[in-house]
């Protein structure tokens, strides 16, 4: 006893070690994802449900089981002296059918057609549920990194702001300059504080919602955003070669292709409806202890309800023309979102550029020139204060530019069902 409670000591050290060991996801998009695939119930959900309808398609075209019928006859031997008997060989004669229904020829092979076309749309939702699950961790990745930028850019605004607090007081300890300055710094970090309350709150949703498509718990620590994934080459967001990809990848198309063809399917199933089944059967007849004789049956059913008939051929008609119309309106949305998608890319990778490489120096050049100007008594200690604020929403609206990127190319990747 005292060896197995060593054991599962030894056993419960290593497993936290181990986890202690394991490094906190959310560094990067490739371990969330990775993940994700795993341990998302939805995602595993599709697969269950795909695995279930390939299993369906071997009963669809099956025959019905056979039906054995067994009828004692005279089994009061005629009142004779041999009195009432259940046994065949003790009654006047024992008749056993074997019966075996048959569907109208091609309706099996129709209706294997059909459960091959529900396969086909259940794969096609398996791509698609993680075709939407992986762009919403994207998304809400390319947040997280979003909103961690801007709790690290405020603290980094809120140290400036404190060194330039410091100048201001020198300066008003020497008498170059007034104490509303060192009270328009101290106002200026204490909103700052303001909006890293706000931030943190934004942060801790997000980690809650990340948590939550990983699932897991929505407090679980995730580690801060390291990097962002890199953009695609301009060439690779050509819209031309984009759409072909779309038209012959998008999950939702291949799902809305499946739907028209289990229609179809469905549509000449309801034309072979119209010829009758029939029921083979053979029946041997046992009197005494003896088989004697042995009959044959052909048995169909009457196919006289026509208008019926007509009506469901009607419905599977319609049915196969919503398809194709339900088709078409999903590819004139795709189509559209797909443009816009790289439209909204592009610009926001034009806006980014012009960020960094122009109005963020700039913005730093002018704040470094103000600063030296107020410490020479040149410069008014708001425009200072301006001049930083310039920074400040560069940055952000370099961070903005590099969300609006990544939200879009998950967007992309999403309509196309893959990777660029």
């Amino acid at each position: 006893m005292k060896t197995f409670f060593f054991t599962m000591l030894c056993a419960l050290w290593i497993a936290q070690a181990s986890a202690a060991d394991e490094p906190l996801l959310g560094k990067n998009l490739a371990g969330l994802l990775d993940y994700a695939r795993v341990h998302n119930p939805e995602f595993a959900a599709a697969h269950y449900d795909a695995d279930a309808a390939q299993q369906r398609v071997q009963s669809a075209s099956a025959l019905p089981d056979p039906v054995l019928r067994t009828e004692l006859m005279d089994i009061t031997n005629q009142g004779t002296n041999k009195g009432t008997s259940l046994l065949p060989s003790q009654v006047g004669s024992t008749r056993y059918t074997l019966l075996q229904s048959f569907p109208w020829f091609g309706k099996r092979d129709l209706q294997r057609e059909v459960a091959e076309a529900q396969v086909a749309q259940t794969d096609g939702q398996v791509t698609a549920t993680w075709a939407d699950l992986s762009s919403s961790i994207k998304s809400v990745y390319a947040q997280y990194y979003y909103w961690s930028g801007s709790e690290r850019l405020a603290r980094e605004t809120l140290d400036l702001l404190n060194s330039l607090e410091q100048v201001a007081q020198t300066r008003y300890a020497n008498g170059l300059g007034a104490q509303q300055e060192v009270i328009r710094a101290q106002v200026e970090q204490t909103g700052l504080r303001g909006e890293l309350i706000d931030l943190d709150n934004e942060s801790h949703n997000i980690q809650a919602r990340l948590n939550t498509l990983l699932s897991r718990p929505a407090m679980t620590a995730l580690a801060e955003p390291a990097s962002l994934r890199p953009l695609p080459a301009p060439a690779q967001l050509d819209y031309t070669a984009l759409e072909k990809k779309l038209l012959a990848r998008n999950p939702q198309l291949l799902i809305a292709d499946a739907r028209i063809k289990a229609a179809e399917k469905s549509r000449d199933l309801a034309y072979n409806n119209r010829f009758p089944g029939f029921t083979l059967g053979v029946a041997p007849t046992q009197s005494g202890g003896a088989i004697k004789t042995w009959d044959l049956m052909v048995e169909l059913n009457i196919p006289l309800q026509q208008g019926s008939r007509r009506s469901q051929e009607y419905e599977a008609e319609s049915m196969l023309e919503a398809s194709g119309a339900r088709k078409k309106a999903l590819l004139n949305r795709m189509l559209s979102d797909l443009s816009e998608s790289i439209s909204s890319l592009e610009t926001a990778r034009r806006t980014e550029s012009l960020t960094a490489t122009q109005l963020l120096p700039q913005a730093e050049l002018n704040y470094q020139s103000a600063l030296a100007g107020y410490e020479t008594g040149k410069v008014d200690f708001a425009i200072l204060l301006d001049a930083q604020r310039q920074i400040l929403k560069a940055r952000q609206q370099q961070l903005k530019a590099q969300l609006e990127e990544q939200l879009r190319l998950a967007e992309i990747e999403r309509l196309l069902g893959e990777e660029l």
